[in-house]
């Protein structure tokens, strides 16, 4: 006996940050089970590789800072005009410095703000306009962070607020869309084997390439399958963590 599962064969996509890390793997991984991808990402020669290896039918190339409304819009925009729908989008993109309450400058604690936060506002009013326009549903997965959940290190108050407040979005949307076939997932992973995460000291003198960190397909697997889950089934909030790590 199988498993149920809900194939995601010549489904939309929308992934940000889709460059490299998650958002990378997490597109690689849609267009091998079949779907069809929009990648989103601040410089739209990070994503063109993914493209021009898969070709213009099944990718679309959107780029934008996610920050602005207009992005997000465009995102969703780019889906239906090359696809003709969207099924699902993967809110990926994010930024975070590591450091403590006072290291942190104005602008960086206002990037982080605004991509974290205001970059999943952007892309899922979009997305939800678009899901009631064609009906049937559709699917918002957030990529979080476990420091949101205040179980990640320390020095990163600020991060983790940005991350706190983009959980607490997700698991507020999922409440009020779910009854119109709307779900929405929170995936939340640790430290992830990414340029990212190994930015600014946060692993002290681990190294995330030398494990046993998760590796971005980890991350990218699990948007997949909660996507592959049956309609009738939601995943609000998934935790990950790798052996590394201790909590």
């Amino acid at each position: 006996m199988s498993a149920p599962s809900r194939s995601l064969q010549d489904t939309v996509i929308v992934v940000t940050g889709a460059g490299g890390g998650i958002g990378g793997a997490t597109a690689r991984l849609a267009l091998e089970a079949g779907a069809k991808v929009v990648v989103g990402d601040l410089r739209e020669d990070a994503v063109r590789p993914l493209q021009a290896e898969w070709g213009t039918d099944r990718v679309a190339v959107v780029g934008g800072d996610v920050r602005e409304e207009a992005t997000g819009d465009a995102l969703v925009a780019g889906a239906v005009e090359a696809f003709g729908r969207v099924d699902s989008v993967v809110a990926n993109a994010g930024i975070g410095f590591y450091g403590g309450l006072l290291d942190v400058g104005p602008d960086e604690i206002e990037l982080m703000i605004d991509v974290n936060l205001k970059g999943t506002i952007w892309l899922s009013r979009a997305a939800v306009r678009q899901f009631r326009a064609q009906g049937g549903g559709g699917d918002i997965v957030v990529i979080g962070s476990v420091a949101g959940l205040l179980i990640g290190g320390g020095k990163e108050a600020v991060y983790a607020a940005s991350k706190g407040a983009q959980i607490n979005l997700g698991t507020a949307m999922d409440r009020e869309l779910r009854e119109e076939g709307i779900r929405t997932t929170v995936i939340a992973p640790a430290g992830v084997n990414t340029p990212f995460a190994a930015a600014d000291g946060r692993f002290g003198s681990g190294d995330p390439a030398h494990g046993p960190f998760m590796e971005p397909a980890d991350i990218g697997g699990a948007v997949i399958y909660t996507l592959s889950q049956p309609r009738r089934m939601r995943t609000e909030l998934w935790t990950m963590w790798s052996l590394a790590e201790k909590h």
